[in-house]
């Protein structure tokens, strides 16, 4: 690694990738006549083009667009520029899909609404994943961590024939606040220690879709859940930052789903 001398210390540099700088001038999109516009800056990025990551600036007419963030990207890529990528589905905050940052904070472009950001609008991808083109990322790592937990009802006893593993109105409730996770990955890359060590840990997203097959009383498989959890990386690089808290868009905890874990460890060393 390249050093540099500075007042008699040794300091390592640090060079960034090819292509990952962003150039300082992108396209604009002007609002032609319109009387109420809202300005985007949009990051774009098109690995196949060999060029470097830009920012894009579209204005939007708000008298002649729907009320959401989703609604003014899929304006400006019915009209302005057809080119520009993003995963959107639903429409209603259900599968995810728009999850994206908005203003420095993640959360889904369907549930935003336009007057709720202040001022011009930037919009990037998810942070701290790689970008497969402009605001997509590439969740195959997030996924292959979720299946990592084997997330299914596992059992080792016979199902009672032609019934249900059923469950009392008690049981059921300590689900609450856990199975309404969409897997957006909102609060997994609005946190720092996910950031620094996501080849280990799993992050909030992941740890929270754990508790809640811990938390599942038909599920028999409790201690082999726990012991493949009981690692210094997996589970115990979460210190409680709370930015999973605060981002979450279906209003879940899995900081207080990670402590439940936490909790579950210490007791069984009991």
């Amino acid at each position: 690694m390249p050093q540099c001398k500075i007042t008699g210390i040794l300091m390592a540099t640090f060079t960034l990738p090819a292509n990952s700088k962003i150039k300082k001038q992108g396209k604009v999109h002007k609002a032609e006549g319109a009387a109420k516009v809202k300005k985007f800056t949009v990051y774009r990025y098109d690995p196949d083009s060999g060029e470097n990551p830009r920012y894009d600036t579209f204005e939007i007419d708000l008298d002649n667009c729907g009320p959401m963030v989703l609604d003014a990207l899929i304006k400006m890529k019915s009209e302005a520029d057809p080119s520009l990528t993003f995963r959107r589905s639903c429409r209603e905050g259900i599968c995810g899909s728009c999850a994206m940052n908005m203003n420095g904070k993640n959360g889904l472009a369907c549930t935003t609404a336009i007057e709720d950001l202040k001022g011009d609008i930037r919009i990037t991808p998810l942070p701290h994943m790689d970008v497969i083109k402009d605001l997509v990322p590439d969740f195959t790592h997030f996924y292959a961590q979720y299946a990592s937990i084997r997330p299914w009802l596992q059992t080792v006893s016979t199902t009672p024939s032609g019934k249900e593993r059923l469950q009392t109105p008690e049981q059921r409730e300590k689900l609450d606040g856990l199975y309404e996770c969409i897997l957006c990955a909102c609060c997994s890359t609005s946190c720092p220690s996910y950031w620094w060590n996501s080849d280990k840990f799993l992050g909030p997203a992941i740890l929270l879709q754990a508790y809640r097959w811990l938390a599942d009383s038909r599920d028999e498989m409790t201690g082999e859940r726990l012991d493949e959890l009981e690692d210094p990386f997996r589970l115990y690089r979460c210190h409680t930052i709370m930015n999973c808290a605060n981002v979450c868009p279906k209003g879940l905890s899995p900081a207080r789903a990670i402590a439940e874990i936490k909790k579950m460890q210490a007791e069984r060393q009991v």
